[in-house]
């Protein structure tokens, strides 16, 4: 039999589940948002892994951020994550890392209901950490019910951005053990596996972003003769996205209640390269050493602009705050379908 304390701790969690169901910080109605990919949204996911060397806890990564702060952002402030949750609606920050939550237990239960960031710098398709929402799934149903779990679960939404790490490291392997056509296609079967799985766990709200052009990353561009971006590594993220759109349609078609929005991340960043919108500066990090274009780590010491919002890229690989919050702006709310189809995310989070 229950003892009296066990049950008043039970009714405790479960006031404290349906406070979070019901109310936001800005009084709306909270429906979770998880978060998958590698270091494009990776809010401090690799502080809690021991001996990792993908870390960004450290300055001047943070400089914008409230506090001058590094929290494991790479970015001079906010990232992607923040950025898109923020304008979906109901968030400040991106939810808190899977890691942190499981190191502060207390605070488990309340944090998923809030939704969780599972992004990992370094992370790629075949690395990806789909299997720790297992966990995540396994405590909304235990606490809310078979029924009223599933349901919130299906009302939720997934966001990814993964994929650029695998091409770089497809890039960078000799001899060949795939034909770039079989990697695109290996890549795009690896994805299938780990959305039908959340799938099987309830998802249905699905927002990619699929693979920029990181071909003309500072890194790309110092490894280029000329300076210029390198076609192999753009080539590649240009058929992924064509891969992973005849993916997501058939998906749909195959598999009852799945949405989706799929963002031309490809599409979107080319366009500010070639038109310079609203930066002075699209070929070089803001946060590295000396060289052309910015090779180092963004670590204390090395060359750190002045002015951040004038550039595309914060280090060698990873977008300024102000590029975040540009992608974000056109993922939620864009109706053009040469950046983001078939709907946007801001529909797809109310669909």
């Amino acid at each position: 039999m229950e003892s009296r304390t066990q049950k008043h701790a039970l009714l405790v969690i479960y006031v404290v589940v349906l406070s979070i169901l019901t109310t936001s910080t800005n009084g709306g109605t909270i429906v979770p948002i998880f978060i998958f990919g590698d270091s494009t949204l990776d809010v401090g996911t690799n502080n809690h892994v021991a001996n990792c060397s993908s870390r960004a806890d450290h300055p001047y990564n943070g400089i914008d951020y409230p506090g001058s702060q590094a929290t494991g952002r790479f970015s001079n402030g906010l990232n992607t994550a923040d950025t898109i949750v923020q304008l979906l609606g109901g968030y400040d920050l991106s939810p808190l890392p899977y890691l942190s939550l499981v190191e502060d237990g207390s605070n488990f239960t309340r944090g998923i209901f809030n939704g969780v960031n599972f992004a990992s710098g370094g992370a790629g398709l075949g690395k990806l950490t789909v299997q720790q929402f297992a966990t995540v799934q396994g405590n909304i149903t235990a606490l809310l019910g078979k029924s009223k779990g599933d349901c919130l679960l299906q009302k939720s939404m997934y966001i990814f951005s993964v994929g650029s790490n695998d091409i770089m490291e497809y890039s960078l392997t000799y001899p060949r053990i795939m034909t770039p056509e079989q990697f695109v296609i290996n890549l795009t079967d690896t994805y299938a596996i780990h959305l039908k799985n959340l799938y099987s766990m309830g998802a249905r709200k699905f927002g990619i972003l699929s693979i920029p052009p990181i071909g003309c990353c500072p890194a790309a561009r110092f490894a280029s003769p000329n300076g210029t971006c390198i076609n192999e590594l753009n080539d590649l993220a240009r058929a992924c996205h064509a891969s992973f759109e005849s993916l997501m349609k058939n998906m749909s078609c195959t598999l009852e209640g799945f949405k989706y929005s799929l963002a031309n991340t490809y599409n979107m960043t080319m366009s500010v390269i070639n038109q310079k919108i609203g930066f002075k500066d699209v070929v070089s990090a803001c946060c590295a050493d000396n060289s052309p274009f910015g090779l180092s780590e963004c670590l204390k010491g090395v060359h750190l602009c002045k002015y951040r919002d004038d550039y595309l890229f914060w280090d060698k690989f990873h977008p300024t705050q102000k590029a975040s919050k540009l992608a974000a702006a056109v993922v939620v709310s864009s109706q053009d379908p040469t950046f983001v189809s078939p709907i946007n995310f801001g529909s797809l989070r109310k669909a």
